[in-house]
């Protein structure tokens, strides 16, 4: 097995991070591979920003957790650093290609060490009038929309076991 198709088949979400943050090198190669994402007509609508402060983490975090349903929570389990994926919805194919980003993000970070998790609700967060006032503090448009949030750290604890592929997963014709 190839070690591209070893990465995908091991990668796990980590939902417990220890605080030290992530090398440059290590957020540079990961920030590369995801701008290589495919995207629709090579539109590239997508948008990523790294977040590794850790006054805006808490606040991107906050915003997650009451969106939830969860005040107080850190959905973003103590990750030290997060990368907003925002897309242009002018884009059709906005959410797609931001998904496809999501993906190269996590694949890469496990490729090279550093444990990821997918954490949803950035299109609620920077629907909200507090998520279009980070967009323009961070020079962007306001009609940009979350896609996700990479949390990206050094896992704390034990990787999870994979779950077991559902039966019918694959159907040939």
């Amino acid at each position: 097995m190839n070690d591209t198709l070893k990465t995908l088949r091991e990668r796990r979400s980590v939902r417990s991070y220890r605080p030290e943050q992530i090398k440059p090198e290590e957020l540079d190669a990961i920030l590369e591979a995801g701008a290589w994402a495919p995207s629709g007509m090579g539109r590239q609508p997508a948008v990523m920003v790294a977040v590794q402060d850790r006054e805006t983490i808490a606040r991107l975090s906050g915003l997650n957790a009451e969106i939830m349903g969860t005040p107080g929570s850190d959905p973003f389990y103590g990750a030290p650093t997060v990368v907003v994926v925002l897309a242009d919805p002018a884009a059709s194919t906005w959410l797609q290609d931001g998904s496809l980003v999501m993906g190269n993000l996590m694949n890469a970070a496990w490729s090279l060490g550093v444990a990821s998790c997918w954490v949803n609700r950035a299109m609620e967060t920077f629907d909200r009038p507090e998520g279009k006032a980070l967009l323009k503090k961070w020079g962007l448009p306001e009609t940009l929309r979350g896609v996700g949030n990479c949390i990206l750290g050094y896992a704390a604890g034990d990787i999870p076991a994979p779950k077991p592929r559902k039966d019918g997963y694959i159907v040939r014709v």
